[in-house]
Order: C-alpha cells, then sequence, then structure tokens
C-alpha cells in the first residue's frame, strides 16, 4: 500500500520539481557552509513503511516529534535515535486519494504546547477526518477541528499566550485561526500573498513576538503578517524572495535570520534579515528533500521525507555557530 502511495506522492511532488527548476536528485552542492558545521544523519527512517518526515517540534530533554506523511502517524525520536509511533490515524474510506493536489492521505504540520499535549494537522480529502488533531500525554488523538477537505492543512504554529492556534492552507491559500480548545475554524487571512500558483502555496508557518510568518512554496518567498491588537490579520510583508520550493523554516535566534527548508533542490538556505540567503545545507550532506527544520539552542534539525529522491527519509543534526 505504501508503494502505491509513496508513488502517487512522487509523481505529485515532481510538479514541485518541474515548477522551481530543480533537479530530482539531490543538489551537488559542497558539504556544510558556515555558520553550520558537523552536519550528520542522525536517524534513518523507513520509507517503505511510509515513515516520511513532514514536519517536527522539539521538546526539553531532546525528543523530536514528527509527523510521518504517508504513514499517517505520530512519533517521537529520542536523542539516541529510537523511534515510536505513538498514533496513527484512521484511513479515510477512499484511501486518501481525494487529498487535494498530493491524492493520498498525510499527517503535516505538529506542535507541542508547554503542557506536552501534541497538537497536528490531518489532510485526507474527506469531511470526517481532514482538519486540527490533538494528542495529550498518554492519551488517544482526537479531532478537535473540522477544516476543509477541499483544503490542504499544512502548516501549524501555536500562539502559547493567547492559545491560539493558527494553521496555513497551502491550497485554499488561508491562513485559519482555532482555539486550542477546538472549536470552528476562523479564516485569519486570505492575502493573494498566501495563495499557490499551480502547485502548493501558504506553507510553513512559526508565531514570533506577536506576528506570523509564513512560507509560500510556488512563489519562493518568506511572508510576515503582524497581528493587530483586535487579533486581525494585518498587512501582509514579503521579507525573501528567490527561494523556489521553500517548505519549513525556523529562527536561528539572531534576529530574523532564520533557516529555510527548500524541498524540490534538497537544500537548506540561510536566510538574512535583509532577504539575501545562502545556502549551508545540501544533498552532499544527506538530504533528500527536506520538508521542516527546528532549533534547540545550537542544535539544528532537518528533516528529509525523500519524496522525490524515494532513497533515505531521514534526520539531520548539524551545529549552528551563532
Amino acid at each position: 500500500m505504501f508503494k502505491k502511495i509513496l508513488s502517487r506522492s512522487a509523481v505529485m511532488m515532481a510538479t514541485l520539481a518541474t515548477a522551481t527548476g530543480a533537479a530530482l536528485g539531490p543538489a551537488q552542492a559542497s558539504a556544510y557552509a558556515p555558520p553550520l558545521s558537523d552536519a550528520r544523519i542522525a536517524v534513518h527512517f523507513d520509507r517503505a513503511q511510509g515513515r516520511t518526515p513532514e514536519n517536527i517540534a522539539l521538546a526539553p530533554g531532546g525528543d523530536a516529534y514528527v509527523t510521518f506523511a504517508a504513514g499517517r502517524q505520530v512519533a517521537k525520536v529520542t536523542p539516541d535515535g529510537a523511534t515510536k509511533v505513538l498514533a496513527t490515524l484512521p484511513a479515510p474510506a477512499d484511501g486518501g486519494v481525494h487529498t487535494p493536489v498530493l491524492g493520498f492521505a498525510l499527517t503535516t504540520g505538529i506542535v507541542r504546547a508547554p503542557d506536552a499535549t501534541l497538537y497536528f494537522l490531518y489532510a485526507t480529502g474527506t469531511p470526517d477526518l481532514t482538519g486540527l488533531w490533538r494528542l495529550r500525554p498518554g492519551g488517544r488523538p482526537q479531532r478537535i477541528a473540522a477544516l476543509p477537505a477541499h483544503g490542504l492543512p499544512n502548516g501549524l504554529a501555536l500562539d502559547a499566550r493567547t492559545h491560539t492556534l493558527y494553521i496555513t492552507d497551502s491550497v485554499l491559500g488561508t491562513i485559519w485561526r482555532v482555539p486550542t480548545r477546538g472549536g470552528v475554524p476562523t479564516a485569519w487571512s486570505t492575502a493573494p500573498e498566501l495563495a499557490p500558483a499551480g502547485f502548493l502555496g501558504a506553507n510553513g508557518l512559526k508565531f514570533r513576538g506577536g506576528e506570523l510568518w509564513a512560507t509560500n512554496l510556488d512563489q519562493g518567498t518568506v511572508l510576515r503578517i503582524p497581528i493587530q491588537r483586535d487579533g486581525r490579520a494585518g498587512r501582509v510583508r514579503t521579507e525573501a524572495t528567490g527561494l523556489r520550493g521553500i517548505d519549513d523554516f525556523a529562527f536561528t535566534g539572531h534576529g530574523e535570520q532564520l533557516l529555510a527548508a527548500l524541498n524540490g533542490s534538497s537544500q537548506v538556505a540561510l536566510v538574512q534579515p535583509d532577504g539575501s540567503h545562502s545556502i549551508v545545507l545540501s544533498g552532499a550532506d544527506g538530504l533528500q528533500n527536506p520538508t521542516s527544520i527546528a532549533l534547540s539552542g545550537t542544535r539544528v534539525y532537518v528533516t528529509s521525507a525523500a519524496y522525490l529522491t524515494a532513497r533515505d527519509p531521514n534526520m539531520l543534526l548539524a551545529r549552528l555557530t551563532k
């Protein structure tokens, strides 16, 4: 079953490589560049089991929580590389073939709240399963908000101060807002900068300093959206361009500098506050269509789903010199 799912996903994701001008194999740039060092593959995942890591959230102590897209799973990866599946979501009755754009059901964005609750997204193309899900420690997964079945919920960010979750929809070009207790989603922003241009639009999402930052995969952009005093979305500002195939990202802790996963080209870019960028990791370091990035201190985590390379989904670790 997973071979069929991954085959369909490879066909659909090839659109990304074509649209961005990226080759299907990993980039041939030299190994890691400053300010990153000591890059290594820490964990190899089993593609045959659908363990294609899509997103990552970190916990104190070094545990990493990941969504395995094709496996419809949420898992914990310990510092020694052991992987434990915490939940497998129910398969849609149609097998997921009506999931927009991709044609297979997949778990996507994930965040971890201070009380260790995990929130994550599931896209199936069916109204009974698509939406925002919650997993409390020792509990079972529960959908707490339904999202449009004709959309593709993808990126997820948490504002812990207001107990609010924000969700990018890569097909509908929308950022949704949902309370952590669950309920009916509100379309927080439908700005044109979020829209797709043939494949996937708004993708990665992070909350920082009273603002939301998002990426647009098709447009190759990094966007900043202020949260106004009344909670509404402010004017969208484009902070960086030319990042073709950008997926998830993470701030380095040095102002507005960030690291961005470039999916189709199997690269990670260091994006400066002025929007300029340079490649700091590539296929030469083991990247296989990177999907998400997270930082804990100076440690950088990069997950690769190998959607296009179809070889080695993995998690890479590197050191950041600040």
